[in-house]
């Protein structure tokens, strides 16, 4: 109002027409400036946030708490370990199954870790952070539980074949729920490794608000990288009824780096762990492995991109040369998301999704996502540029292909469908999810047997009766693509993985649109 009134007075000479005329003019330009531009849309991240951590409640096994806001869910698996003389009550299902699978579930205690850790505030800001410890703390507790010896980590519970052969909700299973263990005669280093990590993570999450459980958790996560060190070994090899669902097809040696370099920030730097990290920098793949995924299986990437950061920090100086080499194949990966290496990229959808593989690509989408994010904040705050094969990138850019990713997650693609479960108006209806699919417990308590959800509630035409809400699917394929049907598993499951790296990469653009809703109003003075 007050440009208006200037220009009135620099040209007194104009009719009343012309001002109103300005007036008008200028309103339609405020307002138009207040419009997302035509090429995209406009998000809610916050509640896109929200709904995200909601998801890992609809996960819980074991006895639910009175404050649990996901009501389709109840108790379930309350024996677990009874068979074994051990309490494994509690943890996470890993997706539309009732098995729990300690891999996976360990990383994605350790992405949703991460993402706290350097998205605190902004997940505070969007009054989320409660629940995203909430959501970590689950996690940890059993871990805690599932490492009953120092040598000894409790890496599973249930089978995933007899499993998959019923469709049940997890209330009424009737499945085997025969746990497995690692152990020095049956090493799993690769599991033992994640947990350290995980355990690592989340002792510096809880480090100001919950001391005494911070220090319990290091406690356990050094214990755990010291066993999966000492008695070396790829956990499938160890617990066969884990190789058909997740195998350690990367080994165990990426996931030993991993948790030495979690325990070197967790235990306030100490030399030990960051040295192991650089000794075993070539044996160990983290200087010579180039890779375009990162995932529960395949940790390289994380690895490289958190020994980059550590460059020109004072205590590692002198060992900035095996760290360079580090940051050499960090940027490999960074590049090939953005299509700006010599030759070997990451392969892009029509309309724009990194593509890696048919099976949930989802997941690998949303894991570039948080590294793209945290590393463009890292070149930021360093002032440098990424370096790839095609020039320099600079961190706006990178982290501007991380949102272009998020907002495909969300509905800005060829389907128009948000691939994140209960956001938006058009998203996912049939998960495969055998929890979701079948009418809740809350409903109907009565029992529901294996063949039974099979014949009744798997080939249901309509939509699934509960909306699992923040549930990231395995999304589109090549062609950008999908199908919404519940026996599509590989476009319609979703995994507790696939979400746990969206939290802090929406928490951040949620804090940024919050920024700039602030500098969009126009001062009253």
């Amino acid at each position: 109002m007050h440009l208006i009134q200037m220009e009135a007075k620099m040209q007194v000479i104009q009719n009343p027409t012309k001002i109103l005329q300005r007036c008008l003019g200028f309103a339609l330009l405020y307002f138009i400036s207040l419009l997302p531009l035509s090429s995209c849309q406009s998000f809610d991240y916050g509640e896109a946030l929200s709904k995200s951590l909601l998801y890992f409640e609809s996960q819980r096994s074991g006895h639910l708490p009175y404050r649990q806001r996901v009501t389709w869910r109840h108790h379930s698996a309350l024996t677990d370990g009874l068979d074994q003389g051990v309490d494994l009550v509690g943890g996470y299902y890993d997706a539309g199954d009732n098995v729990k699978f300690g891999l996976p579930m360990a990383f994605t205690i350790t992405m949703l870790s991460w993402s706290v850790i350097e998205y605190g505030d902004e997940i505070a800001f969007a009054g989320e952070y409660h629940h995203a410890l909430e959501a970590i703390k689950w996690g940890t507790d059993y871990f805690i539980k599932a490492h009953t010896h120092p040598n000894v980590l409790w890496a599973q519970v249930g089978d995933g074949d007899s499993d998959h052969y019923c469709w049940q909700r997890p209330e009424d299973m009737t499945t085997s729920r025969q746990a497995f263990k690692v152990d020095e005669e049956n090493p799993g280093s690769d599991v033992a490794g994640e947990t350290a990590a995980a355990l690592a993570a989340a002792s510096v999450v809880f480090r100001k608000t919950n001391p005494r459980y911070s220090h319990l958790l290091l406690r356990h996560a050094k214990q755990l990288f010291e066993f999966g060190d000492k008695y070396r070994g790829k956990y499938d090899a160890s617990i066969a009824a884990a190789k058909l669902h997740y195998p350690s097809v990367s080994g165990y040696k990426d996931e030993l780096l991993w948790a030495a370099l979690w325990l070197y920030r967790a235990t306030h730097k100490e030399d030990y762990y960051l040295n192991y990290a650089l000794e075993n920098a070539q044996d160990f793949g983290g200087i010579t492995w180039a890779v375009k995924e990162f995932s529960w299986d395949i940790k390289y990437a994380g690895v490289q991109i958190i020994a980059s950061m550590l460059i020109n920090e004072e205590k590692p100086k002198e060992h900035n040369n095996i760290l360079e080499q580090y940051r050499s194949k960090a940027e490999y990966y960074l590049c090939a998301c953005l299509n700006k290496n010599n030759g070997s990229n990451a392969e892009h959808t029509p309309g724009g999704l990194l593509f890696i593989r048919q099976w949930n690509n989802m997941q690998y989408v949303s894991a570039a996502t948080l590294l793209l994010t945290i590393y463009s904040d890292h070149l930021l705050a360093s002032n440098q540029n990424l370096r790839c094969d095609h020039g320099e990138v600079d961190p706006e850019e990178v982290f501007a292909f991380a949102k272009s990713q998020i907002d495909y997650i969300l509905g800005d693609n060829p389907m128009a469908m948000s691939y994140l479960v209960g956001y938006g108006l058009r998203y996912p209806q049939r998960v495969h999810h055998r929890g979701a699919s079948i009418e809740s417990y809350r409903r109907n308590k009565g029992f529901i047997g294996c063949i039974q959800g099979y014949d009744y509630w798997f080939g249901q035409k309509g939509p699934n009766p509960n909306v699992i809400i923040g549930a990231l699917v395995g999304g589109p394929d090549r062609m950008d693509e999908f199908m919404d049907e519940r026996a599509n598993y590989m476009q319609t499951e979703a995994c507790t993985y696939n979400t746990a790296t969206l939290v802090g990469v929406l928490a951040k653009l949620h804090s940024l649109e919050g920024e700039e809703r602030k500098t969009s109003i126009p001062s009253s003075f």
